[in-house]
């Protein structure tokens, strides 16, 4: 991440934060999950990033799924039992 970051073209940030968040990215930075406090403020806005993604698409979800006819529905619950059980093995909130 860190040797991707640097060939990118940064934007200067000049700004203060509440002193618990800046203990929470020095301590990204002392632990090497980052190497610097730029580097701990993107990864964590990026897997913020992520979740707010993900909660998008658990609302367009409901909604397609709210919207169904009672055919289309039971079409869609036996796909999604067949994919369940094939996925079944894999930790999604370890890949955010």
């Amino acid at each position: 991440m860190g040797a991707e970051r640097a060939k990118t073209v940064r934007a200067k940030l000049s700004t203060t934060v509440a002193p618990e968040t800046f203990e929470f990215l020095a301590r990204k930075v002392e632990s090497g999950e980052a190497a610097s406090l730029a580097e701990a403020i993107d990864a964590t806005v990026a897997r913020i990033r992520r979740l707010e993604n993900r909660r998008r698409l658990a609302v367009a979800t409901a909604a397609y799924f709210d919207e169904l006819d009672p055919q289309a529905a039971a079409e869609e619950n036996t796909l999604a039992e067949s994919l369940a059980s094939a996925l079944s093995g894999i930790d999604f909130d370890q890949e955010v």
